[in-house]
């Protein structure tokens, strides 16, 4: 049966490891409706007559000029997008929210208020207050009267959140608890109304509170000076016997780290989203950049080693933007899903969050890391221009970096995928024995390079499903080389995770080309094919160099010798011309003088 034909049920998170995708049921960015695409162009209207003008400004945190611009952004709708309507929101699904932060996601340190203010800075209330809470704060957050923050970090504990020191206490007469202790980078603190921040009662209760700027015993320290995002208020929280109602305990007592860990896992798709909408910003001052600088009497954008680099940005962001939407539309219909099975909005989605977190844990990698590269290559192109304070690449340069830190570090996020798979395979929501048994009878034998599929994209669609069979092959091994250890051995996990990620986001590039051939025709989407075979073609080199060096870690004699013929059998891809395929993607930027894919 053909993918066109076959009908499947929803993968369920980490499932596109095991199973087939079909590219018919895959949502794509070519798909947005009317109202999303102007929602992207309300988005970009926003920053270019708001925000870029004010940059500087911004950067200098000039007196109230930040907290006016989220209130301009709430009154055309852009901090409430995913709001219920009852609590002054606009009511959109989970696909034009995202579009929102991508839209946004040019904004520099504008972007990091956004982000903060309608994710960690709502949604704990949102999600887990009760009735009279969310009347009281969320219809203010959305409209940006008020402004939230999220005070999880502390000096001694980031990614270990529960390491947490700050403690409450109940009052003697049982109406406050007393909140003593510290956070630390703190986004929107310094004028911040609304904070969710989280105490241990008791010293081991984890709870989450919501904490008034005003209420008595908090205080806040001075603004962080930063390498990057100055223009984003930075301080440190202090509690000293903070009195903070009983009525504003956020939760139930001592399960402060289900709202912690849910919260991230839409944090994490959301900052995938921002960074590449900032990586589109990018991307286009370098194009527009390289066709009018000049040097031996040609545009720089004419030389081979500068297209390369444009065309390679192309490449990243349209890859990573295929991944993102493809696991936004799997977290909407799960969404959709639960909220028919009878769960409320709030429980909806955090649940189909939570059915995708291994997916958002690739995702925040990935985006935050192409946006690392384009802002870094961005820069390269610009020369000795690109640092210089007078070149908006030099601000995107020093910004992007703090992407690969917040929302869990890029180390735990790649942590976190391989031990999320495992565990679902412990308990019985993922089937990966039977797949990896198969694959070892596979190393047994003789290969076969044939194929009886003769639909377009049959060899990349036996090259996607190598790639799986060689992370089964290498994870599956270290499993059973090394059991309960494997968990203390962080550098095989990584090299298994990068695996995990190249393969995910090359099957979503070639399922949008897929889908988009058999819409449009191949003609139409020629370019679009070539930045799935270059990403393909690249992408097997790097599935067996972090395959390698996993096994080597680990195997010896002629188990790692076998293991090492069949990595090489599962990531062999043919020759493809990937110089002449970036030269044609670039010269499409500069025909266009931008990202235009």
């Amino acid at each position: 049966m053909s993918a066109a034909t076959q009908q499947s049920k929803a993968l369920q998170g980490g499932e596109w490891l095991i199973k087939e995708s079909n590219p018919f049921e895959t949502f794509v960015p070519e798909d947005f409706d009317e109202e999303q695409k102007m929602v992207m162009d309300m988005c970009e209207q926003f920053l270019s007559a708001e925000v870029t003008p004010n940059l500087d400004k911004i950067d200098k945190q000039e007196e109230g000029l930040m907290q006016n611009l989220l209130e301009k952004a709430g009154e055309q709708g852009l901090l409430s997008t995913s709001f219920p309507e009852q609590y002054g929101g606009l009511g959109k699904d989970f696909i034009t929210s995202t579009i929102v932060n991508e839209g946004l996601g040019g904004g520099h340190s504008f972007s990091v208020a956004v982000a903060a203010h309608t994710g960690i800075g709502s949604l704990p209330i949102l999600y887990f207050g009760t009735e009279s809470q969310k009347q009281k704060y969320i219809p203010r957050l959305a409209s940006g009267e008020w402004k939230g923050a999220y005070g999880l970090t502390e000096p001694n504990s980031g990614s270990d959140a529960l390491g947490a020191k700050t403690t409450a206490t109940l009052s003697s007469d049982g109406k406050y608890y007393l909140l003593n202790g510290q956070k630390c980078w703190i986004t929107n603190g310094g004028f911040a109304d609304v904070y969710t921040v989280f105490a241990k009662i008791d010293g081991d209760k984890f709870t989450g509170f919501i904490v008034e700027r005003g209420f008595e015993g908090f205080t806040q320290g001075p603004e962080e000076h930063k390498m990057g995002i100055k223009g984003s208020s930075t301080v440190q929280l202090y509690f000293q016997d903070c009195k903070v109602p009983v009525e504003n305990v956020l939760g139930e007592i001592g399960k402060g780290h289900i709202i912690a860990f849910n919260i991230l896992n839409i944090g994490r798709l959301k900052l995938c989203a921002a960074a590449l909408g900032g990586s589109k910003h990018a991307a286009t001052i370098s194009v527009q950049y390289a066709a009018t600088r000049e040097q031996f009497k040609l545009p720089i954008a004419k030389f081979g080693a500068i297209k390369h680099k444009l065309a390679e940005m192309a490449i990243k962001i349209w890859v990573g933007e295929s991944g993102l939407y493809r696991t936004s539309k799997w977290i909407d219909d799960k969404e959709q899903e639960l909220m028919q099975n009878g769960k409320p909005f709030n429980e909806a989605l955090l649940g189909a969050a939570e059915e995708y977190a291994i997916e958002c844990a690739m995702l925040k990698v990935f985006g935050s890391e192409v946006l690392d590269f384009v802002v870094d290559e961005g820069v390269q192109v610009h020369g000795g221009n690109g640092f210089s304070d007078e070149y908006n690449i030099s601000r995107a340069y020093r910004d992007s970096r703090i992407n690969r830190i917040y929302e869990g570090t890029n180390e735990i996020n790649r942590l976190l995928t391989v031990d999320m798979v495992l565990k679902r395979a412990m308990k019985g929501k993922l089937d990966l024995m039977g797949p990896a048994m198969a694959v070892s009878k596979e190393l047994m034998s003789i290969p076969d390079f044939a194929t009886d599929d003769e639909s377009a994209f049959a060899k990349e669609k036996k090259y996607i499903g190598n790639f799986k069979k060689a992370i089964l092959m290498v994870a599956g091994a270290a499993v059973q080389k090394l059991m309960m250890s494997l968990d203390k051995e962080q550098e095989i996990l990584m090299n298994i995770a990068d695996m995990a990620i190249e393969t995910f986001h090359a099957e979503s590039a070639l399922l949008r080309v897929m889908k988009l051939s058999e819409q449009h025709g191949d003609d139409a989407t020629s370019l679009q094919a070539d930045i799935m075979r270059t990403y393909l073609y690249d992408a097997a080199d790097k599935i067996n160099k972090a395959g390698k060096d996993a096994l080597n870690s680990f195997a010896d004699g002629d188990e790692l010798r076998m293991m090492h013929i069949g990595l090489k059998r599962f990531t062999k891809v043919d020759p493809f011309n990937t110089k002449e395929a970036r030269r044609r993607i670039c010269n499409k930027m500069l025909e266009a003088n931008k990202y235009c894919f």
